[in-house]
């Protein structure tokens, strides 16, 4: 008999608490980032090709991480001022340089993307969450994510259902660093080996929670190559959201 892929379970996984990454593992763009840059490009009088501006903005980000890792909190700028140069430098990389264009479509976009409209749940996030309240376990978000998220939270209808929100922003410091799940352990009173994290992200939510002690587990995108397989026990990978209450209780 070939066994399912939690059918080995002896014992459910006994917890008080359960934290949450937010994108990719709740909440997902609804369409590409390209998509709405260019349409906001068009509301400006501007034409931009969706195309290149996806292919442009992985370029920018990654840039901007580097240079100023966490929003540049600790060179002085806010989180805001980080994105504005995101997004103008995406317009660059996309053969627009007209600042005084750029600033205002990097304003505007800004503000969209707190609202629920550029946001949509991934299949069976409000279940699983509803299913996790219902077994009475305690739950927080823990995101590499700027001051926006507990809005972004509100407006997707997802805020009620965790006790505190912990963003990279607000503490200063981001995932994988381990302060940021012991500040999590700390407000909660919670014992590590009663807490487990949820995300998709081997580093940042599946390596980093384990070296405070803390349970997690990975969620994995159908259809789409994951090159940390190999290195996750499939007991610790989740097809999809729904299984997760399965294999949990309180502890």
């Amino acid at each position: 008999m070939v066994l399912g892929p939690f059918e080995w379970f002896a014992t459910m996984l006994k917890l008080r608490l359960l934290t949450w990454d937010v994108k990719d593992t709740l909440l997902r763009l609804r369409i590409p980032v390209g998509e709405s840059y260019a349409a906001e490009a068009r509301a400006h009088g501007l034409q931009v090709e969706a195309e290149a501006l996806n292919r442009a903005f992985p370029q920018a980000y990654s840039a901007q991480g580097q240079r100023f890792p966490n929003y540049g909190l600790e060179r002085g700028l806010s989180s805001k001022q980080w994105w504005l140069d995101v997004v103008m430098e995406t317009f660059r990389l996309s053969g627009v340089h007209e600042d005084k264009i750029l600033l205002p479509i990097a304003e505007k976009l800004y503000c969209d993307y707190c609202s629920k409209h550029n946001w949509e749940l991934l299949p069976g996030a409000s279940e699983t969450l509803q299913q996790c309240r219902q077994l009475g376990i305690r739950m927080a978000v823990i995101s590499n994510f700027d001051r926006r998220l507990s809005e972004i939270l509100a407006q997707c209808d997802l805020q009620q259902h965790f006790e505190f929100v912990l963003s990279s922003e607000s503490l200063g410091f981001a995932k994988p660093d381990k302060r940021i799940f012991l500040e999590a352990l700390r407000i909660s009173r919670v014992p590590p080996p009663l807490a487990a994290h949820v995300g998709d992200s081997y580093m940042n939510d599946y390596r980093a929670p384990r070296e405070v002690g803390m349970h997690s587990f990975l969620i994995k995108t159908p259809g789409k190559p994951a090159s940390w397989e190999t290195e996750v026990p499939q007991e610790h990978i989740l097809p999809s959201l729904t299984y997760l209450p399965s294999l949990i209780e309180k502890g």
